[in-house]
């Protein structure tokens, strides 16, 4: 478990993400083909190229996903107790087969339960699309809110 407990979280830290992702044409294929997702945008080269895009998007629902999961070993992973809410997606950018995806959270809000047992805690995710340039490109931002375990008795934690 590398997640952090409710304790651990600081309003108004960002925290870059390690991993990233290559997303493929198969990824996308899958995802749309396990949430019966038929929309030709994403899986008709010949109805694409004949849109503004020119080729195909990756689903946005992947891609706000995908967001999500390379953002859980630095938040999330083994210490929390649900998801609450994804609030106030967006999608400013597409996201194409090849593109490859990081992320970055920053820490909104924190405050403990009424019970005083756990934490909810809000996080600002975005997701961007690696560019050569270094200028990377914003494709899905939302706000994660999320029921954090608080750390147990006697365990200090050692802040890393």
């Amino acid at each position: 478990m590398v997640g952090r407990y409710y304790e651990e979280f600081e309003a108004g830290e960002t925290i870059e993400h390690a991993r990233r992702r290559t997303v493929s044409e198969a990824d996308n294929q899958r995802f749309c083909d396990m949430t019966m997702n038929q929309q030709p945008l994403h899986l008709d080269a010949e109805f694409a190229a004949e849109t503004q895009f020119g080729e195909r998007l990756v689903n946005g629902l992947y891609t706000l996903s995908l967001a999500v999961g390379v953002s859980i070993p630095e938040t999330t992973d083994g210490t929390i107790v649900a998801n609450l809410s994804y609030d106030d997606v967006e999608h400013p950018n597409p996201v194409f087969h090849g593109d490859t995806i990081r992320a970055r959270s920053t820490v909104t809000d924190k405050r403990e339960t009424s019970d005083g047992e756990r934490g909810i805690v809000t996080m600002h995710v975005e997701a961007f699309k690696i560019v050569e340039d270094g200028d990377d490109v914003l494709v899905c931002e939302f706000d994660r809110t999320a029921l954090s375990k608080k750390r147990p008795d006697g365990d200090a934690g050692d802040g890393e």
